[in-house]
């Protein structure tokens, strides 16, 4: 128990650390979009390696590791940790499926008259874990340990709605050949589970030809890493109470502990944070679709997670996370609207051929994040309690 308390804290301390190079990598792509170099930025993102441009092998390549890594966190916590039983998932998932449905009904409502705009509904939908959980680490012991354990498994499972979202509504019309090599594939990383494979390497070399099979479907590729996490085994040793090292789920998050916040996603955030702020038509902080995802982030992420939570709580639907006060779930309700990876992510699947979308989008995902991080930070750090609800 120790041990898992000790990872647990070099976990949340990596996310703090994490959080600030994604910030200066998003710092750093807005201020080269908007200097003098910005004509040959763009030009290094969309210069070709191969097939593929470096900013395609960034968003559909580099960034299936990201989302193998929350395939592993989304099975290692459905399976064996916080979210093992459903009395520990009630809470969250209601908080989760709350703090979904508010944000997309903001961004609905400052929309409808736009068919094109309408496809990002999902933009405020998402929370960045890495960076919400950063953010609450530097709180220290301002905030009781529940109160992390109740944002990672609500996080987590919002990963999981994001991550079927992009499944039903992002992915183009499949083609059938392709799709029937993934299915292939899939069934023998299954396959290779059930027969007690514990070695890294054919799983992951599977999985390359995986990522093949999904990125000529139709389907996007990213989607290859969820479907490998799903099929890496998690096995328990015979008298031990916890997982040690030797279960593959944990070997391969401890090789992409480091890897994938400190090199991808940093990496993601220079080639797709940086919008020109100056010289367009409509300026992108004055649109709906800015509005509506800023909005819905800052406004309806908290909404939707904290008025949930109360009912969840008073029905006695659930229970409050131990040493929590309305204050600090107000502060977390706030911390759920950084959406930061996870929403640019969706908004360049939503708007995949109109650019000024994608720039609108982007904005109103920096500001609602930027807007929610500091309130949430405030209400944690300073505000008094409410008292009873």
């Amino acid at each position: 128990m120790v041990k898992s308390q000790s990872i647990l804290r070099q976990f949340l301390e990596a996310e703090a650390s994490s959080g600030i190079v994604l910030v200066a990598a998003a710092g750093l792509a807005l201020l080269l979009a908007n200097s003098p170099v910005a004509d040959g930025y763009f030009h290094i993102l969309h210069a070709h390696l191969g097939p593929l441009s470096v900013l395609h092998w960034i968003n559909d390549a580099l960034m299936a590791l990201f989302f193998l890594q929350v395939g592993l966190e989304i099975k290692r916590e459905m399976l064996d940790g916080e979210l093992a039983t459903w009395p520990r998932r009630i809470l969250p998932g209601l908080a989760a499926a709350g703090g979904m449905a508010a944000p997309a009904g903001i961004y609905v409502g400052l929309n409808l008259g736009n068919p094109e705009a309408l496809r990002g509904w999902a933009i405020p939908t998402a929370t960045d874990i890495a960076f919400a959980l950063g953010v609450l680490s530097l709180l220290g012991n301002r905030v009781p340990a529940s109160l992390k354990a109740f944002l990672a498994a609500l996080a987590i499972i919002d990963d999981l709605g994001v991550v079927l979202i992009i499944a039903l509504v992002y992915s183009g019309g499949p083609q059938f050949s392709y799709l029937v090599g993934a299915v292939a594939v899939i069934g023998l990383l299954v396959a290779m589970n059930r027969w007690g494979v514990l070695h890294l390497v054919p799983y992951l070399g599977l999985g390359v030809v995986l990522w093949l099979f999904v990125f000529q479907s139709g389907i996007h590729a990213t989607l290859a890493g969820v479907a490998l996490a799903a099929t890496v085994p998690l096995r328990r040793i015979p008298g031990i109470e916890r997982h040690t090292e030797k279960s593959p789920v944990h070997r391969l998050e401890e090789r992409l502990q480091y890897v994938v916040p400190f090199v991808v996603v940093p990496i993601f955030g220079l080639a797709n944070a940086g919008v020109a702020l100056t010289g367009t038509e409509v300026a992108p902080w004055a649109s709906p679709v800015t509005s509506g995802v800023a909005l819905g982030l800052l406004y309806g992420k908290m909404t939707g997670v904290f008025l949930t939570t109360v009912v969840a709580v008073r029905l006695g639907m659930a229970d409050m996370p131990q040493h929590a006060t309305w204050r600090h779930i107000f502060g977390v309700s706030l911390l759920c609207g950084i959406g930061f990876t996870m929403s640019i992510f969706v908004g360049l699947l939503a708007f995949p051929d109109s650019e000024q979308l994608r720039d609108q989008a982007k904005i109103g995902v920096l500001a609602g994040s930027v807007l929610s991080a500091i309130a949430g930070s405030l209400v944690l750090a300073y505000r008094p309690d409410f008292g009873k609800v």
